[in-house]
């Protein structure tokens, strides 16, 4: 863990700091909801700049390490506008969660829908900048080619997660069928009622660090996973949870709540379920070409860019 947020700080340092310090938020915020009940649309007002907080924790660390096993320094001006424009959506967040506002989707004429504006701007940058370092990875061809891979599958992803926001913005809210607020799941507030958008959003948008973990953890507790078979591993679940994100999608702008999913989602994930095994299978039996290379691609974890 040393190694790699060592790796994560030469990386990008300011990506780096904006992690640790969205972390901090996040604690400071939890503390706050124990003392602050007070409720918006429903649901506890500090849970979605809780949300946020951890959520950006995620991203900033993962950009900031993926930039940290580029042979070179790379992309330090768009990190420093990713940092600057997340640091202005959780404030925004943050502040209106203060004041007892909304944030998104606020159409109040005034300081909300100002708000909301700059917010949305913010998304497109973070967006645009995101599929930039998409791009340098495409490029990559000095690391470990599992690791390239991964993170190639999972930027490409969490861009695909991003774009269900802008189908959020687009219909003028989260929830599909039913008001935004009113009944959710505990903590995250998943609408139970109808369908949310936002798990959808959710799921894509972490794949930026679910991916490259894989690899990690096949690399450091499964050795005998040759690099040949992580790479088309990488690439069945990559396909398997792009399928994911288009069920869920699906399944919320048909205005169906998560945990009451009708035939049709279920078949879809049967499907999405089967081919996902059957695909890892024959990846698995396929003749190890990269064998050798398992422990050298162990790096993916602890190493230093070559």
């Amino acid at each position: 863990m040393e190694s790699m947020l060592a790796t994560a700080r030469r990386g990008h340092a300011g990506l780096f700091w904006m992690g640790i310090g969205m972390g901090a938020l996040a604690v400071a915020i939890l503390l706050v909801s124990i003392v602050d009940l007070r409720q918006l649309l429903g649901a506890p007002l500090w849970f979605k700049p809780l949300k946020f907080a951890v959520s950006f924790t995620a991203y900033g660390l993962a950009l900031a390490w993926m930039l940290g096993r580029l042979p070179a320094p790379a992309l330090q001006r768009s990190g420093w506008v990713i940092v600057a424009a997340s640091v202005i959506e959780v404030a925004i967040i943050t502040g209106q969660a203060a004041r007892g506002q909304l944030s998104h989707f606020n159409n109040d004429g005034g300081t909300g829908s100002l708000l909301f504006s700059i917010m949305g701007a913010t998304i497109v940058v973070l967006y645009l900048l995101t599929a930039a370092i998409a791009v340098r990875f495409l490029r990559e061809r000095s690391i470990e080619p599992d690791l390239v891979a991964a993170v190639r599958v999972g930027l490409g992803l969490t861009l695909v997660g991003m774009a269900v926001g802008f189908v959020m913005v687009g219909i003028g809210s989260h929830s599909v069928g039913v008001p935004d607020g009113g009944p959710g799941l505990p903590l995250i507030g998943w609408s139970t009622t109808g369908g949310d958008l936002r798990i959808a959003h959710f799921v894509g948008l972490h794949a930026l660090q679910l991916l490259p973990l894989l690899v990690a953890a096949l690399a450091r507790f499964v050795p005998s996973v040759g690099l040949g078979t992580r790479m088309r591993m990488v690439r069945v679940v990559g396909l398997g949870y792009l399928g994911l994100i288009v069920v869920l999608t699906g399944q919320a702008l048909r205005a169906q709540p998560l945990l009451t999913p009708d035939a049709v989602t279920l078949s879809a994930l049967a499907v999405l379920a089967l081919g996902t095994g059957l695909g890892l299978r024959a990846a698995t039996r396929t003749t190890r070409t990269g064998a050798p290379n398992a422990l050298q691609s162990s790096a993916v974890v602890l190493g230093q860019p070559r």
